[in-house]
């Protein structure tokens, strides 16, 4: 079809609909599905590229009655929520070396906090160096890889991390100065980060601006370099137009939960409902971890759980810190628009997985359970619809041929996710039957998940012989908060069976 043809079709299809002002809201792939001619190709558009630490969906664009976010809640706006999204594994520095590669653990080889990705893939191109090597100026902001393990090759520039004080009260800066005891979680549920020394209180509000914590003055450096990037990705000339990838990774809300009092005055701490207390029924103790993540910090129990004084202040925190996180975030959205560089960037911002909030009686990651692997995700591109959801399974594999795809880039080969472009396309469209994830624990016991439209289903296999030594199975549909594993229920047999064979043959077979 030539592309006189090509035109007038669009521009009737346009017309038709009331004009140009459906155009506006809807970027140009809308306008040429109507035509019936697929969405357009990918081009060479800048990418900013958010990374969020412990964020759970934890969001107002994703139904929460209390968190505010709105911020990430007008860029969903702007874009395609992802509603079930899952990492690979549910800690720092594994997930994001998944992500950030396209590869899957078992194929990184990465399942701690210490091993750096070109130890055990040395030739791998990252996700920022694919758009390196492919004439964009890559640039990394704080926490991307996980913290001392930022990978040189990636970036145009040498990598940033900003500042790296997490406290500003007296008190806790003393307790630091201090130190403390060590927490050595060596049991059989280790969450394989070794020894952690006490960081004073796991809370903090202080009555400061943004910029006296990490995040703010992340933002701040975000800023700087949007105005730096900016003339290059705008040149009238080909020649010497450069678009750049941007990454910027946000720590909050990690722990410690500080943040500005501003932040924490969002919030009625007496009106914040107690978690869930309760493990689930049936499910076996390898499951779960004893949380030394949280307990190394000077006011929580060594032992036993958090009283509801502490729960509540807890989530408080997590909540303050989310709010806290977001006005970032709108900061360098504002400045995007200020630039006027949001026609021609995507924005993408993913929280690295899960966190319980005392559900089960449990705190942080480490567990193949649905907190812990489910995540929020969310991409706004100038040429796809707005204010679209999916409800498609998608995995953090998924991000690196995206992304690639939507800027026409090719692919490298070794990728182990699927490109989500059809899914902006065509939200409802038939796709992936299940997400995996994975956690090990010592003894050579590696726990594999599956999570399908209806339910999550582990195994805690032997490494060894791949023997399941315990199972676990839930019913997201009729159970959301997986209160108890279904796994024994006579007339779950065959569903197990089936489940099982299906894990088997791994997530090649569960591809769209």
């Amino acid at each position: 079809m030539n592309q006189t043809r090509r035109d007038f079709l669009v521009k009737s299809a346009l017309v038709g609909l009331g004009g140009a002002a459906v155009l506006a809201p809807f970027g140009k792939s809308l306008a040429q599905r109507i035509a019936g001619l697929g969405s357009i190709p990918g081009r060479r558009k800048n990418v900013l590229f958010i990374a969020v630490d412990d964020l759970r969906p934890e969001l107002g664009c994703y139904g929460h009655p209390m968190v505010k976010s709105p911020n990430i809640d007008k860029l969903a706006k702007s874009g395609v929520v992802f509603d079930r999204t899952y990492c690979q594994q549910a800690v720092c520095g594994p997930t994001r070396a998944s992500l950030l590669t396209g590869r899957r653990p078992d194929t990184t080889k990465i399942y701690d906090l210490k091993t750096h990705i070109r130890t055990t893939m040395p030739d791998v191109v990252t996700l920022q160096q694919h758009f390196k090597n492919n004439g964009y100026f890559s640039e990394g902001i704080g926490k991307l890889f996980h913290v001392g393990l930022e990978d040189p090759a990636s970036y145009s520039v040498p990598h940033r991390y900003g500042k790296t004080n997490n406290y500003v009260l007296e008190e806790n800066l003393r307790l630091l100065k201090e130190g403390g005891k060590v927490t050595n979680d060596t049991g059989a549920n280790a969450e394989s980060t070794g020894a952690t020394r006490m960081r004073a209180h796991a809370t903090e509000c202080a009555d400061v601006p943004d910029e006296a914590y990490n995040d703010g003055d992340l933002a701040r450096m975000g800023i700087e370099s949007l105005n730096r990037l900016a003339p290059k990705a705008t040149a009238a000339k080909e020649s010497e137009r450069q678009p750049f990838f941007l990454a910027v990774g946000f720590r909050k809300p990690h722990l410690p939960f500080c943040a500005p009092k501003k932040y924490w005055d969002l919030y009625d701490r007496s009106k914040i409902p107690m978690p869930y207390p309760d493990k689930p029924k049936n499910a076996p103790d390898i499951a779960f971890t004893t949380w030394g993540e949280l307990r190394s910090y000077s006011d929580i129990p060594d032992l036993g759980p958090c009283d509801e004084a502490t729960t509540r202040e807890l989530i408080h925190g997590y909540y303050a810190c989310v709010s806290y996180m977001d006005a970032q975030v709108g900061k360098l959205l504002a400045e995007l628009d200020r630039l006027n560089l949001r026609k021609d960037t995507i924005v993408i911002i993913w929280g690295d997985h899960g966190w319980k909030l005392g559900e089960y009686s449990q705190w942080s990651k480490h567990t193949n359970f649905e907190l812990d692997t489910h995540v929020p995700m969310i991409i706004s591109d100038p040429d796809y619809p707005q204010g679209v959801r999916v409800r498609a399974l998608t995995e953090f594999v998924d991000i690196y041929p995206t992304l690639s795809d939507l800027c026409g880039l090719p692919l490298p080969g070794g990728l182990e996710g699927t490109s989500m472009v059809p899914l902006l396309d065509n939200p409802r469209k038939a796709w992936k039957k299940a997400a995996f994830s994975q956690y090990p624990r010592p003894k050579n016991i590696m726990g594999y998940s599956m999570c399908t439209e209806q339910y999550r289903y582990t195994e805690w296999q032997d490494q060894k012989t791949g023997e399941a030594k315990f199972t676990e199975l839930y019913d997201l549909k009729n159970d959301p908060l997986c209160k108890e594993s279904i796994v024994f229920k006579p007339e779950k047999k065959d569903l197990v069976a089936k489940l099982h064979e299906m894990m088997k043959a791994g997530w090649q077979s569960a591809k769209p």
